[in-house]
């Protein structure tokens, strides 16, 4: 199936974007791999004609956004996002209507209709960086993420309003699950994903997007980590560091099955070599849905 996928890319001049937090044999063939800020600036840049995205369903939009005029196929239209579900477009409509005068910052976890009702939109990349860029007494509305939106207003001093939502997998992360993992490798240092719950990030060394994980791991000199995200991250983790050690709450036995996100699982080498076969399914979208929500995206990757 890897050597027919590779073959049909190379001749339909496709490009193969993949998520971190894909299974291991998919990012093995895919052409870029990378977090939701990276994933975006690539298919920005792309040449390709078909844009073939191994993540999400939000994922595949913001591509197709950027990229109007291509072919942007989706494995499997179910592959969907608990955090982008938490915030239903039409709620999150009225939610904005109750707070004029505020500045609408959404994380790129949302659907396009929520995209188009905002301002800005942020990755967990450059979240904090664009928020500090902003005037202090800027009023804004953060939105869907509670846990990055709290994260950020620890790490800021701001107050921005925040919608209720939260990504199933960090949420459901304890305390207690860290704390008993951390009991069995004390030597480990702990790192953590800002979608995770305030009480869980406070007993982390480092907390960053899936992207700044893996470089501060990179840069250390510690040799066992505790990692406090999705478990499809341990794949390029452990490629690029192969003489350190990782620790995760899916692979610790007695500890919860939480770390995993089956909605990413859900991209594999058969339905991806069926997509690139059929070239279905095909994600269409209205232009001036798209139209409106390519601004915001834009004004995200203006910032420097």
């Amino acid at each position: 199936m890897k050597e027919e996928i590779l073959k049909l890319k190379k001749e339909k001049n496709a490009i193969i974007l993949a998520h971190y937090y894909t299974r291991s044999e998919v990012q093995e063939i895919a052409d870029f791999v990378g977090d939701s800020l990276a994933l975006s600036q690539k298919a920005a840049e792309t040449d390709a004609d078909i844009i073939l995205f191994a993540g999400v369903h939000f994922m595949a939009e913001t591509a197709k956004i950027l990229n109007p005029t291509k072919k942007v196929l989706i494995p499997d239209m179910e592959a969907k996002c608990s955090l982008a579900d938490s915030c239903p477009d039409e709620d999150f409509e009225a939610f904005v209507k109750k707070h004029p005068g505020h500045t609408i910052l959404s994380y790129i976890n949302c659907s396009a209709k929520v995209k188009a009702l905002s301002d800005i939109i942020v990755t967990s990349g450059n979240a904090l960086r664009i928020v500090k860029s902003l005037p202090q007494d800027e009023k804004i509305v953060f939105a869907p993420d509670r846990n990055l939106g709290g994260y950020i207003n620890r790490e800021t001093g701001r107050q921005m309003v925040l919608w209720d939502g939260a990504c199933h997998v960090h949420n459901d992360i304890s305390e207690q699950d860290v704390e008993k993992l951390h009991e069995l490798h004390p030597d480990a240092l702990i790192i953590a994903h800002p979608e995770c719950p305030e009480n869980v990030l406070k007993h982390a060394d480092f907390v960053g997007s899936t992207a700044a994980m893996l470089k501060y791991v990179s840069n250390s000199s510690q040799k066992e980590f505790v990692v406090i995200t999705e478990n499809g991250i341990l794949y390029e983790l452990r490629k690029k560091n192969p003489e350190k050690t990782f620790y995760a709450l899916s692979e610790s036995g007695e500890m919860c099955i939480c770390a995993n996100c089956h909605y990413m699982k859900f991209n594999t080498l058969e339905n991806i070599l069926s997509a690139l076969q059929n070239e279905q399914p095909e994600l269409l979208m209205d232009e001036t849905l798209m139209d409106a929500a390519r601004k915001p995206i834009e004004k995200m990757l203006s910032f420097k």
